[in-house]
């Protein structure tokens, strides 16, 4: 080959290299600086567990996903359940913010442990709503229900289903993870009722929000207390009253139990007499002022068109907040809560094992 041709080949070889590394060098700036200036399309949402509630999986997470959706369409909700473990979840968040996602929900498994998680966040501008139970840390906006309130109408129901019995009655506590909150919340709520109008709490402890311990303990109870020992049962949630439920009936001791959440199993339990009563909190609003709270952030609009009033955490004061109303439900009020808000069908309560006890609720 002449010469001239071969250094001109050389020449056009080593300007097509360049221009193929340069061309490499500014996709990969490109992706740097799209991780810097952060992900304005996605919406983090961090739910705590799945094995003591069915809600988060059946409810929490599809309202919110499908109001974001609606408000936001070229949007995306970037998915996560920590199944109950707080060092997952701190993980879980960590990958959010270094992918560059700005807005996060945040339904805390140990709110407690969240104070650096947030801080952290907040100053890289990322923005977390409390979701449920109010994260420690500098949150944007919380969103929940009045959990003082959960408690109060827990303990009320609970009165009410022993009736003229209560001034004599002894009763078992089973309360939620203490690392938790919003099982303070219950707690107090639920004490402010019925202290005073009972005889006595005669056995007390966490179920840790795991039905596993929950029947644990309702087992040492059992073995302390004896089978005519006390006359009720507050069980902190749903899961825990499940496995409540089960420990006394192996005992062949009935009395009344009651819980929180509305799942379906909890409400075939009262329709079949062996639950006294949940605690309706409407997953749908819920979610979706998380949702509204969530996108009004990513759009750097004001959340108090949500958030309209404010709520203070261990570390902050002046949180912009949005609280629900809960609503007992026991087996007359069925038809008026979780059907008629669509969250249930009778179908889906009254399958074959409970259809007699549903058509002697009127459910059938």
């Amino acid at each position: 080959m002449h010469a001239m041709t071969r250094r001109a080949l050389v020449g056009t070889a080593a300007v097509s290299m360049a221009l193929t590394l340069a061309a490499c060098g500014k996709a990969g700036g490109d992706k740097k600086d799209a991780a810097a200036s952060g992900d304005t399309r996605s919406i983090g949402l961090l739910l705590p567990e799945n094995a003591s509630s069915t809600r988060y999986e059946s409810f929490d997470r599809p309202f919110i996903e499908a109001k974001v959706a609606s408000l936001c369409p070229d949007c995306k909700v970037r998915y996560s359940n920590a199944e109950g473990s707080a060092a997952k979840q701190k993980q879980q968040f960590d990958t959010l913010i270094a992918e560059g996602v700005k807005v996060i929900v945040l339904d805390a498994f140990d709110a407690k442990s969240t104070r650096t998680w947030v801080q952290e966040a907040a100053d890289k501008g990322v923005k977390v709503v409390a979701y449920d139970r109010l994260a420690t840390g500098p949150v944007s906006a919380y969103v929940s229900f009045d959990n003082e309130k959960v408690g109060e109408l827990q303990g009320q129901a609970l009165l009410d289903a022993l009736g003229p019995r209560a001034a004599e009655a002894d009763i078992v506590m089973i309360n939620g993870d203490e690392a938790d909150p919003n099982a303070a919340l219950f707690k107090s709520g639920a004490h402010k009722v019925l202290d005073g109008r009972i005889r006595k709490v005669v056995y007390e402890q966490s179920g840790e929000w795991k039905p596993t311990v929950a029947g644990q303990k309702a087992g040492a109870a059992i073995t302390q207390l004896g089978k005519g020992g006390f006359q009720a049962v507050y069980s902190a949630n749903d899961g825990m009253a499940g496995a409540i439920i089960t420990q006394l009936k192996a005992a062949g001791i009935s009395v009344p139990v009651g819980g929180q959440d509305a799942g379906l199993d909890a409400i075939q339990r009262i329709v079949a007499g062996d639950q006294a009563y949940t605690i309706y909190k409407a997953y749908k609003p819920l979610a979706e002022s998380a949702a509204e709270l969530a996108v009004n952030l990513l759009r750097g609009q004001d959340v108090k068109a949500v958030a309209t009033g404010t709520v203070d955490s261990a570390t902050d004061r002046g949180i912009p907040a949005k609280l629900l109303e809960p609503k007992v439900v026991t087996k007359a009020d069925i038809t008026a809560t979780v059907i008629a808000d669509g969250l249930y069908r009778a179908a889906e309560i009254c399958t074959a094992d409970y259809a007699a006890a549903c058509a002697a609720a009127g459910l059938a």
